[in-house]
């Protein structure tokens, strides 16, 4: 498998990710859920019906960061139907930004249409505190790549040929309804959650005193290194989309502490029943509907 996906073969690399799983498991997802890093113990929440290795997905990348297991997980989940990709890879291990796109476009190629994401992240915000859950309103891409441009074939509704943004002018890559959705829910649970923004930048290395301070003087409330590309795919293709981060230390520029890809692992996994909590309750409530698009524009 090559690490980085030719853009203009990424329709038909889709296509055969999307074959390769419905011949373990021949159902249509309602929703799609991204367990990022220490969330490994909330697959054992799904009602599993098909476990799949990223191994067996033609084109699928490999996942080598500590606390992400590389497997599709496909079942019932808060009473719907649900793919879920249990670890998640990023661009420092090597891959493009159309091979870090390809499994979030191929759960869509198979039906969902909710998605769900979930990621560690340093706080900037100093009101943060470690464990608290950051759900995500908008992004800062310093990941200084440059989105491939659709396949010859399209995505889904798309022309042939036709150029396309990764959204309409103005409109936001994280559902509002879907956010406010997941407040409500830590507010009945009594657990902190906070509206934010998050940062995504390359990795791996974690950030100096100096980029702490810059990237929370440009707006960022917490910083990592994912989401922001499965975030972009999934507004290109229709996804309504949700994005959760724990927090799993807080950055003090002026008194700094080492950080340890263990301890991120571990933080995380202390705040993964908060995470789970609000997945459930936004899988298993209605989807608020979407607004009417305005026509006179």
């Amino acid at each position: 498998m090559s690490a980085c996906l030719d853009p203009g073969t990424a329709s038909s690399e889709t296509s055969a990710a999307a074959a390769a799983v419905r011949r373990c498991w021949d159902t249509r997802p309602e929703a799609a859920l991204v367990l990022g890093t220490g969330l490994h113990r909330l697959s054992g929440w799904i009602r599993t019906e098909a476990e799949i290795p990223y191994a067996a997905v033609p084109h699928f990348p490999r996942s080598t960061a500590p606390g992400h297991s590389g497997r599709l997980v496909c079942g019932r989940f808060a009473g719907k139907t649900i793919v879920a990709l249990d670890g998640r890879c990023h661009g420092y291990e090597g891959y493009s930004a159309a091979t870090l796109m390809l499994p979030v476009l191929t759960m869509r190629e198979l039906g969902a249409e909710v998605l769900i994401l979930s990621n560690a992240s340093g706080g900037l915000n100093p009101s943060f505190a470690s464990g608290d859950v950051v759900v995500v309103s908008d992004h800062l891409n310093l990941m200084f790549w440059k989105p491939p441009p659709w396949p010859p074939a399209g995505p889904r509704g798309v022309p042939s040929g036709a150029v396309v943004c990764d959204r309409q002018p103005g409109a936001p890559v994280y559902d509002p309804a879907l956010v406010s959705q997941a407040l409500d829910v830590s507010r009945r649970e009594g657990f902190a959650a906070h509206r934010g923004v998050y940062v995504g930048v390359t990795g791996p290395n974690y950030e100096t005193r100096a980029e702490y301070r810059f990237l929370r003087q440009i707006g960022a409330d917490v910083v990592g290194m994912s989401t922001v590309p499965e975030a972009v795919a999934a507004a290109r293709c229709g996804l309504r989309t949700l994005a959760l981060s724990i927090v799993t230390n807080v950055a003090r520029p002026d008194c700094p502490e080492v950080v340890r890809a263990e301890d991120v692992v571990r933080d995380a996994e202390r705040a993964e029943p908060h995470v789970r909590t609000i997945m459930a309750q936004v899988v298993a409530d209605p989807w608020p509907v979407l607004p009417a698009a305005d026509k006179t524009s």
